[in-house]
């Protein structure tokens, strides 16, 4: 159980932290390619940047580092907030068929935050 918590941590903290170095490196022609609401909402690519980059960091280092283990915990609730936050913005641009990778990072993390509750070993 242990190696699969680990395992749903890590790609989940890569694929946020991906998501960051996204934000913040490539120019918005690029990344409105991929993202079409990035165009037009430069601050809000820079606040999710930063979001994402802390997840990223927040999935992984506690347990890595034994310090503070529940900041893990807080780390996937902050990221099933994030997620069910972008869901409603995309709703509310007409772009609900979007949402699935958010719903998908907000299931791993709802398996991480109830794996790393029940009292699991880091």
């Amino acid at each position: 159980m242990n190696i699969g918590i680990w395992v749903a941590q890590t790609l989940l903290a890569l694929s946020m932290i991906w998501a960051a170095g996204m934000k913040f490196f490539q120019p918005v022609e690029k990344l409105s390619a991929l993202w079409p609401w990035t165009a037009n909402n430069v601050a809000l690519v820079k606040i999710t940047g930063v979001l994402d980059l802390l997840a990223g960091i927040g999935l992984i280092l506690p347990g890595l580092l034994h310090f503070h283990p529940k900041l893990t915990v807080y780390a996937a609730i902050g990221t099933i907030v994030l997620m069910i936050a972008a869901s409603i913005f995309h709703i509310g641009r007409g772009e609900a068929s979007q949402i699935g990778v958010n719903i998908v990072f907000a299931l791993i993390a709802a398996f991480i935050v109830w794996g790393r509750s029940s009292k699991v070993p880091l």
